[in-house]
């Protein structure tokens, strides 16, 4: 493994074993490499779901609107630790009831300036009752949006969301749906965006240590 650097992403193999760390700042280019990720829908108490829109300086997607927070959780940090990290980094804001609901859901594609993301990336949901602060680097706006007008906006306008969110969204829903199951929307897509099945059954781990250890 290469030296722990302050902010880094665990690069990771086919087979989700770690195989070193990059730069967080210039992992993604033209050829990014397969690392973890995550991605996280955040609730209100009523049920409402915040979407943000990506910062224009932001390297990939800048301007695009999409699902609550993303981020790369750090060598042997948990996914939980993760998301209460991002959450107060671009949001300001504390969370709770964090709950992996597509523990599977890999992805790649490809940004209109080149920028590729290619991410082994659970989904996750929590909820916050407080109020935002968000960073300006990272969130340019947001809204707290009923999950019906969210259904119906996926529906009509995929096109107006980031490529992650169409992929995923299908399976949150299903959860949201089915608190109690399984979803069966874990999928994963190719560059050109299309959704495909995930072809192994193993679960991306609950913390970048468990990739490194090669544990399912």
């Amino acid at each position: 493994m290469d030296p722990v650097a302050e902010d880094h992403v665990v690069l990771v193999d086919e087979d989700r074993l770690a195989q070193g760390l990059a730069p967080r700042a210039t992992v993604h280019t033209a050829d990014t490499p397969l690392h973890l990720a995550f991605s996280c829908y955040l609730f209100r108490p009523n049920g409402d779901l915040l979407l943000t829109r990506r910062a224009l300086e932001k390297r990939a997607w800048p301007g695009t609107w999409t699902n609550s927070f993303c981020g790369h959780p750090r060598l042997e940090e948990s996914y939980e630790q993760t998301i209460e990290r991002y959450a107060d980094h671009e949001l300001g804001v504390q969370v709770h009831r964090i709950q992996e609901v597509l523990p599977d859901f890999r992805y790649r594609a490809v940004d209109p300036s080149g920028i590729v993301e290619h991410e082994i990336c659970p989904v996750f949901t929590a909820v916050t009752s407080q109020d935002l602060e968000p960073n300006p680097a990272e969130v340019m706006e947001y809204r707290w949006v009923p999950v019906a007008e969210v259904e119906s906006l996926l529906q009509v306008a995929s096109w107006t969301v980031s490529p992650w969110m169409q992929l995923q969204w299908p399976g949150v829903l299903d959860r949201l749906r089915n608190p109690g199951g399984r979803s069966d929307q874990s999928g994963r897509s190719d560059q050109t965006g299309r959704s495909a099945q995930t072809d192994s059954p193993e679960r991306s781990g609950s913390s970048a240590r468990t990739a490194e250890m090669g544990m399912p």
